[in-house]
């Protein structure tokens, strides 16, 4: 069996593949994997060290401007793309795949418009709640859509090739046990907050979060986690202090650049608090943690509050639109939410039901039926 996976950008993109190709080559050794992505995306390196081979396209998104910049660009991006569509028809005439898999990004776009082109089977992986711009420009020709949420289905012409499968995520975000995870962490009986925007971090964002810190360290009632994320550490630290906090005086409220064990972190947690990315909310409700929402506004379609707004109509989590809020609008938030004993266990549960374990083994079976058809 001979598979393409193609994604690109983000970690939320290509982790759902690599999920699916380790099952692959788990199920099937003697498979075929390439994986294509873009050259200056996170698959760059992720992916090797995964240990598949990886195959590139220049490509760049589309700027959704008006400016005289992003018009330059966006005529640009048009020669782009024709060039990559060229090296995508030459990389799967090549590799002769039985199947292909997209699972978002520009990147994917070139390799799943040419293969169903060429008569390939292809299927496409949609994280978000709306698709995205790569997603809408290729979801009529491929043969089978999957979705994160049920819900999403209503947003493409030919429901019929719709299939929710969630989104895959790392074991240890469902298998984590929350006693064993707080006795790693060394945490006792206090309630645990972990917050965090992103890798990047989000400046207004962490200013509201210095915020609910200075209210924290007024009361001294839980332990807080915050993730800065890479840009935020630059200057958080320093804005921290000047608000008044001194976190060394107070042990319980700690701050760091990145949360690098995050299963164990969810899992311990009897609060999250962070933006609605797909990959970042599918995460949360495999841990089964209680959270607090805050959608990005700076995202194509809103497709953010679109995937918080399924989680709170499901009754999984409380969403606050970052207009609406500050640090101690936030503050008051958790804290109702963590004396609310029996709101929280009907989150828990809630999640738990949107949570679906065994999506990346729900994709490479569809992947496989669809190369059998060929």
């Amino acid at each position: 069996m001979r598979v393409i996976f193609t994604c690109g950008g983000t970690g939320g993109h290509i982790n759902p593949a690599i999920a699916v190709a380790k099952i692959l080559r788990e199920r099937k050794p003697n498979s075929e994997i390439l994986f294509v992505g873009a050259d200056d995306g996170m698959e760059m390196d992720l992916v090797p060290r995964e240990g598949f081979r990886l195959e590139t396209v220049t490509i760049s998104n589309y700027l959704r401007s008006f400016k005289p910049s992003a018009i330059c660009h966006n005529v640009q991006t048009v020669f782009t793309i024709r060039r990559a569509l060229r090296k995508a028809k030459r990389i799967i005439e090549d590799f002769k795949p039985d199947v292909i898999l997209g699972t978002g990004g520009y990147a994917s776009f070139p390799i799943l418009s040419m293969g169903t082109k060429m008569g390939v089977p292809t299927a496409l992986h949609e994280a978000n709640a709306v698709p995205g711009l790569a997603t809408r420009m290729v979801c009529d020709k491929v043969d089978r859509i999957l979705v994160s949420f049920a819900e999403s289905a209503e947003e493409y012409k030919n429901t019929d090739r719709v299939t929710a499968v969630g989104m895959p995520v790392r074991e240890e975000f469902i298998y984590t046990k929350r006693a064993q995870a707080r006795k790693e962490l060394g945490i006792g009986e206090e309630k645990l907050i972990v917050s965090a925007w992103g890798s990047l971090g989000a400046r207004e964002m962490n200013k509201k979060i210095a915020h609910f810190m200075k209210l924290e360290c007024e009361e001294s009632r839980y332990r807080h986690i915050h993730a800065t994320g890479s840009f935020g550490w630059r200057w958080m630290p320093e804005y921290v202090l000047n608000q008044g906090v001194d976190l060394k005086q107070h042990p319980l409220v700690t701050m760091q650049e990145y949360i690098y064990n995050m299963p164990t972190v969810m899992a311990a947690a009897d609060l999250i608090i962070s933006r609605a990315g797909a990959s970042t909310l599918n995460e949360i409700a495999a841990a089964g943690t209680p959270c607090i929402i805050v959608p990005s506004p700076n995202v194509t379609n809103n497709h953010q509050e679109k995937n918080a707004n399924i989680l709170q109509q499901r009754g999984a989590a409380v969403v606050i639109r970052e207009a609406e809020c500050d640090g101690a609008v936030l503050y008051q938030k958790a804290k109702e939410l963590l004396e609310d004993e029996a709101r929280c266990a009907k989150m828990r549960t809630a999640l738990r039901q949107i949570a679906v374990i065994d999506s990346a083994e729900r994709i490479y079976q569809i992947i496989c039926d669809l190369a059998k058809s060929r």
